[in-house]
C-alpha cells in the first residue's frame, strides 16, 4: 500500500507522503493565506522553498534500464535548476526508499555525487516502509531545528523496474562456503549437496513480515468491514484518474520536471499511468487479491511505479537572505503506528486528530487536504 498525505493551507502539490501500518503527517501553514501562522515560542520558522518530481512511470517502461540512484539524480538536478540554488549551498541531503538496490546501499549519496554535488556534502538514505520519504523530510526539519544545518534537501525514490531477487538461503549458504573452500575437492563436495529447491529464487517481500499478509488483502478486509462496495471504489478511481488527467492537460502539475533518459529518443514529460476509464470497462475486471469475492482490482488500486522527488527546506531567515520565497511553512509532524493486521490502512484516522490537537487546530481550519492512497477503498 502506498499512502501519501499532506495537510496544508496553501500549495497542495509539493510534498508526497507514504505510509504502511506506520504513518506520518506534516502540517504546513501557508505564508500568504492570511490565517494565523502556527509557531512554537522560541522555535525556528522552517520553510519549504520548492519541490520537484520526475514523471511517475509504470515500472518496465522508459526508466527500466536505469538504476534507482539515476532517477533520484534527475530529481536533484531538477530541483537545482528550478530553485537556482548553488550545489555548494546545500548542507545535507536525505532521501527515502523502500526497496534498496544492493549495489547502492546509500542511494542518497550516490544520487548526490551523480548530480554533481560536492563529495564534501554528506547524504544519507532512510527507510521506514512506504513512509520513507516522509522520514527524509522530518529528518531535515529536525536537523534544521537543532541548528545542525541551515539548508537541506529531502527526497525519495522508488524503482520497481529492477528489484533485488536473491538466491535461496540454501544456495546462499552453499556459495559462501564455496568461497571459503581451500581445495578443489572441497568445492566439488559442496556441489554434490545442491538440490533442485536451491534454485528457487527469493523475491522481495510484499507482505507484512509480522503478519504474512499483503496489503491488498488488508484493503479487501477493510472494504468488507466498512461495507464499501466495488461500485463506490470504481467510481472514486474514475474520479481520481479524471482529475489527474485534467490537471496534467491544464499544466497544473508544475512540480513535474522533464527527464532525458540516456540513450532514449525524446523526453519524458508526464506521468504515463493515468488511465481514464468508465464503469463498464472497470466492471469487467476480476478481483486482484481475494478471489472471487474481493472488491480490489487493478483499476481501483495503484500501479507499480518508478520515480523520484526532491524538495528544498531551510529556515525563514535563510530564505530571506537568499531571496527565496517559501511555498509553505512546516509546523508540525507526527508518526503513529498500530496493529499491522486489523488496522493496517487506518493510520490517517489515528494520526490526523492527534496532529491537529498538537497544533491547536480543528479540521475546519484546514483549507486543503491531500490524502494519497494505493487503494480507493482506503480513502
Amino acid at each position: 500500500m502506498i499512502l501519501r498525505t499532506i495537510l496544508r493551507t496553501s500549495v497542495a502539490d509539493q510534498l508526497r507522503f507514504r505510509s504502511l501500518h506506520t504513518t506520518g503527517r506534516v502540517l504546513a501553514g501557508g505564508g500568504s493565506s492570511g490565517k494565523p501562522r502556527i509557531s512554537k515560542p522560541g522555535g525556528k520558522d522552517i520553510v519549504l522553498i520548492d519541490a520537484v518530481r520526475t514523471p511517475f512511470l509504470l515500472s518496465g517502461t522508459d526508466y527500466e534500464k536505469l538504476m534507482p540512484h539515476d532517477v533520484a539524480r534527475f530529481a536533484l538536478t531538477g530541483l537545482v535548476e528550478k530553485t537556482g540554488i548553488g550545489k555548494d549551498q546545500v548542507d545535507y541531503i536525505v532521501m527515502g526508499t523502500v526497496i534498496q538496490e544492493v549495489k547502492t546501499s546509500n542511494i542518497a549519496r550516490e544520487a548526490a555525487l551523480g548530480a554533481g554535488f560536492s563529495d564534501k556534502t554528506p547524504a544519507n538514505t532512510v527507510t521506514m516502509a512506504c513512509i520513507s520519504s516522509n522520514v527524509a523530510i522530518s529528518t531535515c526539519v529536525g536537523l534544521i531545528a537543532s541548528g545542525t544545518f541551515d539548508v537541506c534537501v529531502a527526497g525519495g525514490v522508488e524503482f520497481m523496474s529492477d528489484i533485488p531477487i536473491r538466491h535461496s538461503r540454501k544456495m546462499r549458504s552453499l556459495l559462501l562456503k564455496a568461497n571459503k573452500a581451500k581445495t578443489m575437492g572441497q568445492r566439488l563436495g559442496l556441489l554434490t549437496k545442491i538440490r533442485g529447491d536451491y534454485f528457487v529464487p527469493e523475491l522481495p517481500g510484499i507482505a507484512e513480515f509480522s503478519t504474512g499478509e499483503i496489503m491488498g488483502h488488508s484493503a479487501d478486509r477493510l472494504a468488507a468491514a466498512f461495507e464499501i462496495g466495488r461500485q463506490e471504489q470504481d467510481e472514486f478511481a474514475i474520479r481520481s484518474h479524471t482529475n489527474a488527467q485534467k490537471a496534467s492537460e491544464k499544466g497544473l502539475l508544475k512540480d513535474v520536471i522533464t527527464v532525458k533518459v540516456p540513450g532514449a529518443n525524446g523526453m519524458v514529460t508526464k506521468d504515463n499511468g493515468i488511465r481514464v476509464s468508465n464503469m463498464e470497462q472497470m466492471s469487467k475486471l476480476k478481483p486482484a487479491f481475494i478471489k472471487p469475492h474481493g472488491t480490489i482490482t487493478a483499476a481501483n488500486a495503484s500501479f507499480l511505479t518508478d520515480g523520484a522527488s526532491a524538495c528544498l527546506i531551510t529556515t525563514e531567515e535563510k530564505a530571506k537572505q537568499m531571496g527565496w520565497t517559501p511555498k509553505a511553512y512546516l509546523r508540525e509532524f507526527l508518526y503513529v503506528s498500530q496493529d499491522p493486521k486489523d488496522e493496517l490502512l487506518l493510520s490517517p484516522a489515528y494520526v490526523t486528530p492527534k496532529l491537529l490537537d498538537r497544533a491547536g487546530l480543528t479540521m475546519n481550519d484546514i483549507g486543503v487536504w491531500e490524502i494519497h492512497e494505493a487503494f480507493a477503498v482506503s480513502l
